[in-house]
């Protein structure tokens, strides 16, 4: 994994005509850069997923696309695109650690915190809990990388939307574990994600959100 230093000058030896890349790039080592020197768990995986929605995020005009839909369909993109397996390297290795941890906590599963807002069909939360993890537990002995990760962000989506929604406290006692290891995760794969964007910055990734307008 290449440290920040070394993204930022692969990213000012590029020569591409396709300014929405590097202006994905440029926002996305911005936030990075950010992360890494914020002291606090909370402000670290605010900034680390601002970071990822930089990278992501794409402008759709009128057709409206949800957030889970654009961040997997990038996901499957960079998979594809990941030729030195830096993804793959990285489930496999935390999953044993961060990863098995975070899908264990039934606090970033979204259908729990459905139940306890009373919304109806999800009585059963625990069942789909359970069969989510055995899902992962499955596509990791199958070699599924995408599957891992599609499971793996959707609990991150879960916990960004506690913390971003005004969900979470501050400094909170009571979400430290799954602050930990979402910051494990994601300060280990952003950078691979910026990496992979910089050695396929030939390709369309999309136009960018709130592009820069000269006056």
């Amino acid at each position: 994994m290449k440290t920040l230093e070394q993204l930022k000058q692969a990213h000012h030896q590029q020569k591409t005509t396709r300014n929405d890349v590097t202006l994905r790039i440029h926002r996305a080592l911005s936030w990075l850069e950010r992360a890494e020197k914020s002291d606090d768990a909370d402000g670290r995986f605010i900034f680390l997923w601002i970071a990822f929605n930089a990278a992501y995020a794409n402008e759709t005009g009128e057709q409206r696309v949800s957030d889970g839909e654009q961040y997997n369909q990038f996901l499957w993109r960079l998979l594809e695109r990941d030729n030195e397996k830096q993804i793959e390297q990285i489930i496999w290795q935390e999953y044993t650690n961060a990863i098995r941890v975070l899908l264990d906590n039934p606090y970033v599963f979204q259908p729990y915190w459905n139940h306890h807002n009373h919304i109806p069909g999800y009585e059963n939360w625990q069942t789909s809990f359970n069969k989510a993890k055995q899902a992962a537990q499955l596509a990791l002995m199958n070699k599924d990388t995408a599957k891992v990760i599609n499971i793996v962000f959707n609990r991150l989506y879960t916990l960004r939307n506690q913390i971003v929604h005004g969900g979470a406290t501050w400094n909170s006692s009571v979400n430290r574990d799954q602050l930990r290891d979402a910051n494990k995760i994601l300060g280990k794969i952003i950078p691979v994600i910026i990496d992979i964007l910089i050695n396929s910055v030939e390709q369309d990734w999309g136009k960018a959100c709130y592009p820069v307008i000269n006056p």
